[in-house]
C-alpha cells in the first residue's frame, strides 16, 4: 500500500470526509471500494495530473465543489529522481522543483482562503529528507517545502491553521520495492536491519497515523515542524 492511500484510509476511519486525487481513475475507484468495504464513506474522486499549469487551482475548486469546503489538505504528490550529472539540463531541475515544491505551494495557497475564513485548518506536507546523498533534484525541493512550511505556519497560525511536514524514512511501499530491489523484499529487510535503529522498514500506516494525529484538535499547538517518521534513521 502506498503512503497516500494509507493516509486516505486512515483519515476516513477517523470520520473525515475524504477527496482523493490521482492521475489514474482506476486506482482511485479501487481505493474507494477498499474504503467502503471497511464501512467508511466512499471518497470523492478527482482524476487529475498536478503538473499542468493551473492544475492546483482546478483541483482545489473541484474539491470544494465535491466536499463543500476544504479543512484538511495533505500534499503527498511527489517522487524521487535519480542523481543528476553536473551538466544536466535545466528542464530536469525545473520538473523536480515544480512537482515537489511549486505545485505543493500553489495547491496549499488555493485551499487556504476557506480555512482562514472559518478559523481552522490543517496542512500536512509529505516531504522527504533535505540532506543530500548526491546531486538529486528532489532534495532541494524538499528543503524548500520545509522552509516555506515554517514561514507559512507563522502567517496562518493566528487563524487556527497548522502547517507541518512529515518526511518519511524507508517505508515499505510498492514504489520502494520496484525502485530499490526489483521487488525483492528480502534485500530491503537486510538494509533495514543494518541501517535503521529499530531494525525494520516503516509501514504506510505509521505515516498515516502521524498524519491523523497532526490533523486532530489535540495537535493544535504543533505547527511549523518537520516530524520524521523514520525508525531513528537520520542523515
Amino acid at each position: 500500500m502506498g503512503i497516500g492511500r494509507a493516509i486516505a484510509r486512515g483519515l476516513a476511519a477517523e470520520g473525515v470526509t475524504v477527496c482523493v486525487v490521482a492521475r489514474r481513475r482506476s486506482l482511485l475507484e479501487e481505493l474507494a471500494r477498499e474504503m467502503t468495504a471497511t464501512g467508511a464513506p466512499s471518497p470523492a474522486i478527482i482524476e487529475a495530473d498536478v503538473m499542468p499549469e493551473g492544475a492546483p487551482e482546478r483541483i482545489a475548486a473541484g474539491a470544494r465543489t465535491l466536499l463543500g469546503q476544504i479543512d484538511i489538505l495533505v500534499n503527498s504528490a511527489g517522487g524521487s529522481q535519480p542523481a543528476l550529472a553536473v551538466d544536466a539540463p535545466d528542464s530536469k531541475w525545473l520538473e523536480a522543483m515544480t512537482l515537489n515544491f511549486v505545485r505543493v505551494r500553489q495547491l496549499t495557497h488555493a485551499a487556504l482562503p476557506g480555512m482562514i475564513e472559518r478559523g481552522w485548518g490543517r496542512v500536512i506536507n509529505i516531504s522527504g529528507k533535505s540532506e543530500p546523498e548526491g546531486l538529486i533534484a528532489a532534495t532541494p525541493a524538499k528543503a524548500a517545502v520545509h522552509a516555506w512550511s515554517k514561514g507559512l505556519s507563522r502567517e496562518v497560525g493566528k487563524h487556527g491553521i497548522t502547517v507541518n511536514c512529515i518526511p518519511p524514512g524507508v517505508i515499505d511501499t510498492p514504489m520502494l520495492r520496484r525502485a530499490e530491489t526489483g521487488g525483492e523484499i528480502g534485500k530491503l529487510e537486510k538494509v533495514a536491519v543494518r541501517m535503521i535503529p529499530v531494525g525494520r522498514l516503516g509501514t504506510p500506516e505509521e505515516i498515516a497515523a502521524t498524519c491523523g494525529f497532526l490533523c486532530s484538535d489535540e495537535a493544535a499547538f504543533i505547527t511549523g515542524q518537520v516530524i520524521g517518521v523514520n525508525g531513528g534513521m537520520v542523515m
